[in-house]
């Protein structure tokens, strides 16, 4: 959306530094990129990385080092150590390079880039910093293995429930979302808490996309404890619309939107004091049977960091495929 990139708009711009570049050979656009300096990142993490985003370019070396050059040229002026990226504009939201998996096309909100940018970042000198995962699970038309269920079983008897997001009192369920979130996400690499500011801008845009049969909250009596979200995969209704908005396009996205057959498990959280308790394993549960009942053939889970060992685990239980693989660098500057 044009309003991530206006400060007057996106709320990420009242603690950061950012800058729009584009490369010319002539008259022609050979590349784009957007420096990053992001004052909450530095403020919670206090380790000197400053990034780079939105990379875009022609199969050239010299080109992909030009462009980094000018992001590490801001970086340096900002007193900063580490250039690191890509992030689009933080890990709130889509960040990463394609490294592996071009053979399906990207869902909602994840990134897809061509083969040889792996090859350009390593000819300019940047580094793995981390890879992050995306899963694949066909829907189960009769729910998840055995396992998953009779440990859900013994959430419920232990009084844990789930229910869906209520639209009705959306933005009431976005600040349990943000409790949520901040509190189970807050020891991941590179985490920053979501703002309420955030919360809204976000909250809004995502707002036409969501379906709230899956958009799940686990409680423990009146407490929320628990979210588990999927996603529907709107990208397959802009495929079909070809990049063009006209009368014609837009009665082609309101059948297509009807036909969406895949979905991402875009957030999943369980408090700490929570976890091992069997929630996961019943928010898992019923998010297979609403997934299914909805028509949704397959699902994502994606992004997940290659050292989350307990979130692997929970996929690999319910026999989640590795099928993309996400690149983040960076560099010494």
């Amino acid at each position: 959306m044009l309003s991530d990139f206006s400060p007057k708009k996106n709320p990420f711009f009242q603690s950061s530094k950012v800058r729009f570049f584009l490369l010319y050979s002539g008259k022609e656009i050979v590349g784009r990129i957007v420096s990053i300096i992001n004052g909450r990142h530095l403020k919670i993490h206090n380790d000197g990385v400053g990034f780079f985003g939105f990379y875009e370019s022609v199969d050239d070396t010299a080109v992909a080092s030009r462009l980094l050059e000018v992001v590490q040229e801001e970086l340096r002026g900002g007193g900063l150590k580490i250039m690191r990226g890509p992030m689009n504009f933080s890990t709130n939201e889509e960040c990463g390079f394609l490294i592996d998996g071009f053979d399906t096309p990207p869902m909602i909100m994840t990134t897809h880039n061509p083969p040889y940018y792996k090859t350009l970042m390593e000819s300019c000198g940047m580094l793995k910093a981390k890879d992050l995962y995306a899963y694949a699970k066909e829907v189960p038309a009769d729910g998840p293995p055995d396992k998953v269920n009779r440990v859900a079983d013994i959430a419920q008897r232990r009084g844990i429930t789930v229910r869906p997001l209520s639209m009705k009192n959306f933005r009431n369920e976005l600040a349990l979302f943000k409790d949520i979130y901040n509190s189970s996400w807050k020891d991941n690499w590179g985490f920053i808490p979501i703002t309420d500011a955030e919360l809204e801008y976000m909250g809004t845009k995502l707002k036409t996309v969501i379906v709230p049969e899956l958009m799940l909250i686990a409680q423990a009596g009146e407490e929320v404890i628990g979210f588990l979200g999927l996603l529907p995969d709107f990208n397959f209704v802009l495929r079909k619309m070809h990049g063009k908005l006209n009368p014609i396009t837009l009665i082609k996205a309101l059948y297509y939107s009807r036909k969406i057959t895949g979905a991402r498990l875009l957030l999943f959280g369980v408090k700490p004091q929570y976890r091992f308790k069997g929630v996961d394993a019943l928010l898992t549960k019923d998010i297979f049977r609403r997934a299914w009942e909805g028509g949704y053939k397959l699902s994502e889970f994606s992004w997940i960091l290659e050292d989350n060992e307990a979130i692997k685990k929970i996929i690999e239980l319910v026999e989640g495929r590795l099928y993309k693989t996400y690149r983040i660098y960076e560099k010494p500057i």
